[in-house]
């Protein structure tokens, strides 16, 4: 038996969200065509087509920004097949007249069935993922968190692999896990690969590690790998909508009306136990915050 996490980030710009995020979601190979083929359907029940195929993506940016809650509430809750045939047509409409500022303005039913679909469909991809046991992990970092310049692998990658190891160590010993990424820039691909392979060839944990998750990650496209997509998602309700570490003045609130879907997207955690610093039976979840991404020797002003 194998498991593919598929990861992705959110926030990473530092620019506009509150939190930057590392995601990822691992589900069994024996599933993952048919939970592509059931998110592929879906996007036709909520859209009357096809939203990820060609160059659109499944982004949770385009899904669940502010402006989309602001069209969905804008009039009553629409029934299925009505919104679905006005959503169509204000994709429809968008394609025809894409980069041409001359026509093609969207009805407001129909910017409003867009957005109740985009919303309706994210539900149902939770309640997939649930369907499928797809397990979600992330880091969470705030904007505020002190980094490194060291040339290693970061903290929130080394987070990920760690709860990544401890799901197949509970699962028996012939689980093993590929890890795939969203490609990147060709020399960032190059530096990830590297500090990857230092973390699995020469520290003792990532040794251990690399019996179970395999070392060299690949790289695909996320406009054509759907699962990608998911992880995207994942990630970024995990920064806008989901209520981990401190609020104050540095790290602000979730977003009130991700907060639900923050909630949903917890419900697919993974939690184990293990002895930690002597305490038995230690509840370890598959999401963390990190509000430093230092080694210890550089927080306490070491070497």
């Amino acid at each position: 038996m194998s498991y593919l996490l598929f990861m992705d980030e959110s926030g990473h710009d530092r620019v506009i969200s509150p939190r930057e995020v590392l995601a990822g979601v691992a589900i069994e190979d024996r599933d993952l065509w048919n939970f592509i083929g059931e998110v592929h359907q879906a996007e036709i029940r909520h859209f009357g087509r096809r939203v990820s195929a060609g160059r659109r993506e499944l982004k949770g940016e385009k899904l669940l920004k502010r402006k989309v809650f602001r069209h969905a509430g804008q009039m009553e809750p629409m029934e299925p097949e009505g919104r679905r045939r006005l959503a169509k047509a204000c994709l429809d409409r968008g394609d025809a007249y894409r980069g041409d500022p001359s026509g093609g303005n969207p009805t407001r039913a129909e910017l409003t069935a867009l957005g109740q679909a985009k919303l309706a469909f994210v539900e149902e991809i939770l309640t997939l993922c649930a369907r499928y046991r797809i397990h979600a992990s992330a880091s969470i970092i705030p904007q505020s968190a002190p980094r490194t310049e060291g040339d290693f692998l970061r903290k929130d990658y080394a987070f990920l692999f760690e709860r990544y190891f401890y799901f197949f160590e509970d699962r028996g010993p012939e689980v093993q896990g590929l890890v795939i990424f969203d490609e990147r820039e060709r020399s960032q691909s190059h530096l990830l690969i590297d500090q990857l392979t230092r973390y699995f060839r020469d520290t003792a944990k990532g040794r251990m590690r690399a019996s179970r998750v395999i070392p060299e990650p690949f790289f695909v496209h996320s406009e054509l790998t759907t699962a990608v997509q998911i992880a995207d998602l994942v990630a970024y309700i995990s920064a806008w909508g989901v209520s981990l570490g401190p609020v104050g003045e540095r790290v602000p609130p979730p977003r009130l009306e991700l907060e639900p879907l923050g909630e949903r997207v917890c419900d697919l955690r993974y939690r184990t136990r293990r002895t930690v610093a002597g305490v038995p039976d230690f509840d370890i979840w598959s999401f963390a915050w990190i509000d430093d991404l230092r080694p210890k020797d550089e927080r306490l002003g070491r070497g």
